[in-house]
């Protein structure tokens, strides 16, 4: 026989040893494992195989996703988890899933709007609903400020100048075929060295196959 709980949005971890519960924010995730009741009679009985493992019973209320299986699923499965024990370890299990829920219910509360079981992280204690049905001002206030001076400081740095330099492309053209040279010390098409010429009164540098000096005019032919 399935167990119903007061959200469907629970884990049973329960062994051969004794009985846990997880029950789960329906907004959040995060759980709250019950504290474990040991059981008095799991030396009469044999747990099914697979019974090491916590299976999640349901999903969450109204449709949300499904932290393991669908409620039906998982109702069958957790059904052939048990197989084989005792009458007596089932009535156990029943009686530990109700004083666990009682407990798990202090750290919950329901949405009256929504329906969700959610944790105090998820409740607005001062407008009785859950956050999402009703957000925490100064949490909205917060998050809006905190929004606005991106936006401002994005703004600031557009008007900010932070480059000084040139923007240009310069490109060699070969002083011998007249085509683009490249990066290189030789021209990319025909091979002619692209090397600075020195003048040989000024000392100045200047492109290769220039005729004259750009500095004094002195002839580098």
């Amino acid at each position: 026989m399935s167990m119903q709980g007061f959200s469907d949005n629970y884990e049973d971890n329960s062994t051969e040893q004794g009985f846990q519960f997880t029950f789960f924010c329906d907004s959040c995730r995060e759980g709250y494992k019950t504290t474990f009741i040991p059981s008095k009679s799991h030396k009469k009985g044999r747990f099914f195989s697979g019974l090491g493992q916590a299976i999640s019973v349901g999903a969450s209320l109204f449709g949300k996703d499904s932290i393991g299986y669908d409620v039906e699923r998982g109702a069958d499965i957790i059904g052939q988890r048990f197989e084989g024990m005792t009458a007596e370890w089932h009535k156990e299990h029943e009686a530990a899933f109700m004083v666990a829920q009682n407990e798990a219910k202090g750290y919950f509360h329901r949405c009256p709007k929504c329906k969700n079981w959610v944790c105090d992280n998820d409740w607005n204690e001062q407008e009785g609903l859950c956050v999402d049905c009703a957000p925490r001002v100064n949490v909205e206030v917060a998050a809006a400020k905190g929004k606005k001076m991106v936006q401002d400081i994005e703004a600031k740095a557009q008007g900010t100048t932070v480059f000084n330099g040139e923007i240009e492309s310069k490109q060699t053209l070969c002083p011998n075929c007249g085509k683009p040279a490249g990066q290189g010390k030789f021209c990319n098409n025909c091979g002619t060295p692209l090397s600075m010429i020195k003048c040989s009164r000024c000392g100045a540098k200047n492109q290769a196959g220039a005729r004259f000096c750009g500095e004094c005019g002195n002839n580098l032919v």
